[in-house]
């Protein structure tokens, strides 16, 4: 071999060696040091768009241009609640696979309703942050038995929980939410989870994450920060004349909580008034909140500054809060999503002075829309109303079925939503036949105005139900061993509002497109401005962040990968 031909052939050599040396980073540079996956509560898909003209660069802008924004992400399943949602994110699966049905159920071994994420085995770490029962909304957290609070109630594995099997609990995981079940169905089975005290105005936890909090977190607790809304008010970001709703504060079907107020400013009153944590979680302060705490936590716990991938869930409650109390197209939900792009403009910002969002994957979405109010509607020519189901025991159709049957009692043991429970005990006493008077109550039911569809448990076991949109949605939502003797849809723009005491403008939870539509956007980690207008689910996001992980999806998973995102990802 010439003395030419060895130079040519160790230089290729070189060359080959050096390509590879340079390549190698790369590869390793695909897996992000920090996933930030961001829900909002309530934020139905159009919302962003709506109020994108007033927005500024950093928050909701910067995902519209920078991030892969899929416009047409629907859930799969008809009982579109908080922590269906949630958990549908955190697993990738249906309800009827996550076992998480709704945010209550009846469990008939115990013989009373079961908040979603309750576990007496597990105490509050905080003594005086027991939940505030007297104002919750959305009324089923008020119904818990304990204050106690773990995930044991999920029965599968999420992708949080993944990502710590993967990297063999080296991986930091944590979540944080004002709300109690937002936070722990995101941070999984082994990561940390932390929420908002109403009573306490403090951010808490179980005994199932810690024996005592970290000094970060008592030291921020100290600091009393919600004192910092001490005798002020919720006002406008901006003049008045800018909004488009600025003819519409105090619109017929807003609701006055606790004296909150249905038209500008909102007062917050004093720390030592026993409504005023409720007052911050029901405007954008609750989301500040949530904001400062997250960063406080992201840097005392050292997130994303070495190569194993960590894991921050952020769950911003607010809009689901205001939403319920003022409605959608109202001067306070336009106020508040303005804000929460600037909350979210900042998180961004802090991610990438202490992470960089070079390095942090960033997922936006929802846990479910929300209806319109029925008088809104209205003017608009569209019917809508409330449906009532205090009174369906004693309704004239449901005395005839318990004279048919020889009930002298109760039929009807209880409704929460989406499910009617029978009082199986005395149809048993009586020898009767459960599914034939399941038969018969839902085909009374049937009969009421507003509701759509009344479906048995036997029907939805068997799976005897035509193919229609509403019965696929509610065979995603089935689980037997939690699943109400009859599952009650309503028609669109008509919603309960008056059970266990609740009264509120809207109430989301049905299978409708505005309760099913939310906005799914990825960002940063280098990801290239994209609008997607296929049809896909939210829970294809957990199966695409196994993907960008290299891991095994969720073990319940029934969402696809994302495709756009895991070919940009990965250039």
């Amino acid at each position: 071999m010439t003395h030419k031909k060895h130079i040519f052939i160790s230089l290729i050599l070189l060359g080959t060696l050096l390509f590879a040396t340079e390549q190698a980073p790369k590869e390793a540079g695909h897996k992000p040091k920090l996933i930030l996956q961001i829900t909002v509560d309530q934020l139905r898909g159009d919302l962003p768009d709506k109020f994108m003209k007033q927005m500024g660069k950093g928050g909701f802008r910067y995902l519209k241009e920078q991030g892969i924004w899929y416009k047409n992400a629907h859930y799969g399943h008809c009982n579109t609640e908080t922590v269906v949602g949630h958990t549908t994110l955190a697993t990738g699966a249906d309800p009827s696979e996550h076992g998480m049905v709704s945010n209550v159920w009846f469990d008939r071994v115990t013989n009373k309703l079961t908040y979603n994420i309750e576990d007496s085995k597990y105490h509050i770490l905080t003594a005086n942050a027991d939940v505030d029962r007297s104002t919750e909304v959305d009324a089923s957290q008020a119904l818990a038995s304990t204050d106690g609070r773990s995930p044991s109630n999920i029965v599968v594995s999420t992708f949080s929980d993944e990502l710590g099997l993967l990297s063999n609990g080296q991986s930091k995981i944590f979540a944080v939410s004002v709300k109690d079940r937002g936070a722990v169905t995101l941070a999984g089975h082994g990561g940390k989870a932390f929420w908002y005290s109403k009573s306490s105005n403090e951010f808490i936890t179980s005994s199932y994450y810690y024996d005592s909090y970290p000094a970060w977190v008592d030291a921020w607790n100290k600091s009393k920060a919600a004192y910092a809304y001490d005798g002020k008010s919720w006002e406008l970001l901006l003049d008045k004349s800018k909004y488009m709703y600025k003819e519409s504060d105090g619109e017929e079907g807003e609701v006055d909580i606790a004296g909150f107020g249905t038209t500008f400013p909102h007062q917050y009153k004093t720390h030592e008034n026993k409504y005023f944590g409720t007052y911050l979680t029901f405007s954008p302060a609750g989301d500040r909140l949530t904001l400062d705490f997250a960063k406080t936590l992201l840097k005392a716990e050292h997130l994303g500054e070495d190569e194993v991938t960590d894991f921050l869930a952020i769950s911003f409650s607010s809009t689901d809060y205001v939403g319920h109390v003022f409605g959608p197209s109202s001067l306070e939900m336009e106020d508040n999503i303005l804000r929460l792009d600037r909350t979210l403009a900042e998180l961004f910002a802090y991610v990438d002075d202490t992470v960089g969002l070079d390095n942090t994957l960033i997922v936006l979405s929802a846990d479910h829309g929300a209806p319109e109010t029925p008088a809104h509607l209205k003017r608009f020519g569209i019917e809508a109303g409330y449906v009532s189901a205090n009174k369906w025991d004693k309704a004239p159709s449901i005395a005839k079925l318990k004279k048919k049957f020889g009930i002298g009692q109760k039929l009807i043991k209880k409704y929460f939503p989406p499910y009617v429970y029978l009082d199986r005990k005395v149809i048993k006493e009586e020898g009767l036949d459960i599914a034939e008077v399941q038969e018969a109550v839902a085909k009374e039911l049937m009969s009421i105005k507003g509701v759509a569809l009344a479906v048995t448990s036997e029907a939805l076991l068997h799976n005897r139900l035509p193919n229609t949109y509403l019965t696929r949605a509610a065979l995603k939502n089935f689980y037997p061993q939690r699943s109400g003797d009859i599952l009650i849809l309503l028609e669109p723009h008509y919603f309960m509002n008056d059970f266990e005491g609740e009264v509120v403008a809207v109430n989301h939870g049905g299978a409708w497109q505005y309760d099913t539509y939310v906005p799914v956007v990825f960002a940063g980690s280098k990801l290239r401005g994209q609008t997607v207008y296929r049809a896909i689910e939210p829970k294809d996001i957990a199966p695409t962040l196994a993907k960008v992980i290299d891991t095994k999806p969720p073990s319940g998973a029934s969402g696809n990968p994302l495709v756009e995102v895991l070919e940009s990802v990965k250039k």
